[in-house]
């Protein structure tokens, strides 16, 4: 090279590319995985949500007539679907005639993704 002449050579030029390439790499991982967080986090704010509705619900009804069930949350979400498990708990830290017990397990689904909920309640005899 003559001691006048300017600008990068070919190997200066591929080992800029190559640290842009790899640069550029991390980056779009780095989005992609931002990307599906937000859409899990979406998913786990919507789910929580319903939850609580479908629950507020259930304990506005009458919990010793409380059966599985299952059903869609309409057209507001749509792809949503709840489910609920009910187990009566048998115990022998509750009185003979005091209150029963009962396991609720509410499912709200979206696809693949799931998000379940398990809570107590008990049961008094009116």
């Amino acid at each position: 090279m003559r001691r006048g002449q300017q600008g990068f050579t070919l190997m200066e030029v591929m080992v800029a590319l190559a640290v842009v390439a790899i640069a550029l790499t991390a980056v779009y991982r780095m989005h992609t995985q931002t990307l599906f967080m937000e859409q899990l986090g979406r998913f786990d704010l919507q789910a929580t949500l319903l939850a609580r509705q479908k629950l507020a619900d259930i304990d506005a009804g009458d919990l010793n007539e409380l059966e599985g069930d299952n059903g869609t949350f309409g057209d507001l979400y749509p792809g949503f679907t709840w489910r609920v498990e009910t187990d009566t708990i048998e115990t022998d830290d509750l009185r003979e005639d005091g209150p029963g017990l009962k396991r609720i397990t509410l499912t709200v689904a979206r696809g693949e993704a799931t998000f379940s909920l398990t809570t107590f309640r008990l049961l008094y005899d009116e």
